[in-house]
């Protein structure tokens, strides 16, 4: 287990400390989990859901 406090960390924090960290596992699940948390997410599995994602909020 890490002694980094990922509570304590901003969003931005979090993302860079993962950039230099990426074998730290637990940061990245802690990462996903506020991401996957953000209200009007929206989650594509295709590039067709993108290309309507996007053209949806192009318009």
């Amino acid at each position: 287990m890490s002694e980094t406090n990922y509570q304590q960390l901003t969003e931005a924090e979090l993302r860079e400390y993962i950039k230099h960290h990426p074998q730290d596992e637990e940061a990245f699940q802690h990462y996903l989990s506020i991401v996957r948390a953000k209200p009007n997410r929206v989650v594509v599995s295709t590039g067709e859901q993108l290309e309507v994602e996007l053209r949806k909020r192009l318009a």
